[in-house]
């Protein structure tokens, strides 16, 4: 069995599924094949945070760092606007809530950290504004006194991570585009000007085999970049980060905002069925395979100090967290790339393949796919991506 399209999307993450929507829309004819089940990854296991400010990660390493990484800054700036009109333009209720963000301070020298920060993200058209301990407590009476310092931006939020991806494919399908779960993409070759996917479809000794030929190829495939890369002869780094989330049980609502800091990994939200969301980067154990390669399938490992460590994080910023019983927690696997920049454009030596990828990759994956969308028609995205280009790994390994 074959098939012609204009564009294979590989991935049924929300990076994905708004990319099949967006190239439906236009008029294009688009598969999507996602090797599980839609959203059943990095898009449905984070907490929702759309976070436009500089991420703990972008600072832990100087101020330079972060001055680099705001180069990613017009993506922050499309996707916020973009994630604003999602509900309107898909005709899904999409749960997006544009409540602020603080990025807190609890000592002198993180209070100059966020200056410096908030200096560089103004410089790049963001809105920021620094207050002090007791103006973010008025804003916030939830948090500690122990808060000398917060940069806020009230672009921030938080979106439905069950909901979000879903809806997309949604609106995918009625825009016209073919999306196959359980359908994974084993090989991939160059045929004529496009080329052409081996799929193997469905479980086990029930899986069947199809082959589908494409104008162009999207990898919207998270911790499988590396390896899709692989099929197509290019360099495509990612490095794996399993990851631990804690949701706490039911509470009345008291924090309105996305809540981050300068000096240790968090961020924690409360959602509107009120659990609070407890997370921002403590590892997990991502298990490996006997060749040593990270093994996707299977799920990570809890790490006792990472979850505790968290929820300390979490209670010396919100006191009256302390107070309040965890539900569950849970671990899920994400992308970041060696420089933390994302990756984005064309890949190297394959004509006619793209690729996006990287931190943040939930926050910014509707500009991803604006971008993708328009190198999938042959326009020219109105981001420069030239800081985010895969050839830089390419030129690395030459």
């Amino acid at each position: 069995m074959s098939s012609r399209v204009d564009a294979l999307v590989i991935g049924g993450g929300l990076l994905g599924c708004a990319t099949a929507w967006m190239i439906a829309r236009d008029g294009g004819t688009v598969m999507l094949a996602e090797r599980d089940q839609i959203n059943q990854h990095a898009s449905g296991q984070n907490a929702g945070s759309l976070h436009y400010q500089l991420e703990y990660r972008m600072m832990e390493h100087g101020i330079e760092a972060a001055r680099k990484a705001a180069e990613a800054m017009p993506l922050h700036l499309d996707a916020a606007r973009l994630w604003s009109r999602l509900a309107e333009e898909t005709g899904e209720a999409i749960d997006v809530r544009r409540t602020g963000g603080f990025m807190l301070a609890e000592t002198t020298a993180q209070a100059r950290l966020l200056e410096q920060k908030a200096e560089i993200e103004r410089a790049w058209g963001l809105d920021v504004q620094m207050l002090d301990g007791s103006e973010a407590r008025e804003i916030a009476p939830y948090l500690s006194e122990s808060i000398v310092a917060a940069a806020f931006c009230p672009l921030e939020g938080k979106a439905d991570t069950r909901t979000a991806a879903p809806a997309l494919a949604r609106a995918a399908i009625r825009a016209g585009a073919d999306i196959r779960s359980r359908c994974e993409v084993t090989s991939l070759r160059r045929d004529g000007s496009g080329w052409r996917a081996t799929l193997a479809e469905g479980v086990a000794e029930h899986r069947t085999t199809r082959e589908v030929h494409a104008k162009a190829v999207v990898i919207a495939a998270g911790v499988w970049t590396t390896a899709l890369g692989d099929m197509v002869d290019a360099v495509l780094p990612t490095i794996p980060l399993a990851l631990t989330m804690t949701a706490s049980v039911r509470t009345p609502s008291f924090i309105a905002h996305l809540v981050q800091h300068a000096g240790t990994r968090l961020s924690l939200k409360q959602v509107p069925d009120g659990n609070v969301l407890i997370g921002g980067g403590w590892a997990a154990r991502l298990l490996r395979a006997a060749d040593g390669q990270p093994d996707f399938a299977t799920r990570p490992e809890f790490m006792r100090e990472s979850l505790a460590g968290n929820i300390d994080a979490a209670i010396a910023v919100v006191p009256q967290l302390g107070r309040i019983p965890a539900l569950r927690s849970w671990v899920g696997t994400t992308t970041v790339t060696p420089d933390q920049l994302p990756l984005v454009g064309p890949v190297p030596g394959a004509p006619g393949v793209f690729v996006a990828t990287g931190g943040s990759a939930f926050t910014l994956g509707p500009s991803f796919a604006e971008v993708l969308t328009d190198l999938v028609a042959g326009r020219l995205p109105a981001t420069d991506l030239s800081s985010f280009r895969p050839q830089r790994y390419q030129e690395e390994h030459a």
